[in-house]
């Protein structure tokens, strides 16, 4: 899937919308395979990712954490951690 698509449930604060249609959007493109449809898709398309934009809010807020919210600076600094660890020169 795309590495694009970062997890969204359960932080404080919550994802913003910007982050929901971003995450559409990758999943549209990924699904399309186009990151910009031609002119005779374009509508299609658009639809495709208000729809799927509109289905996760309500997914997230219908959704029941069981821990605690996660900090997004702690998540954004563990991810770097690991791609350090990933991509180091041996």
């Amino acid at each position: 899937m795309c590495r694009s698509i970062h997890t969204l449930h359960n932080f404080e604060p919550a994802a913003t919308s910007d982050e929901v249609n971003a995450a559409a959007l990758q999943y549209v493109r990924k699904i399309s395979g186009s990151t910009k449809p031609s002119k005779a898709n374009q509508e299609a398309f658009d639809n495709a990712v208000h729809e799927i934009a509109h289905i996760t809010q309500h997914l997230l807020q219908d959704l029941v954490a069981v821990g605690p919210p996660k900090d997004r600076e702690v998540e954004a600094a563990k991810a770097k951690e690991r791609s350090a660890r990933r991509f180091a020169i041996a």
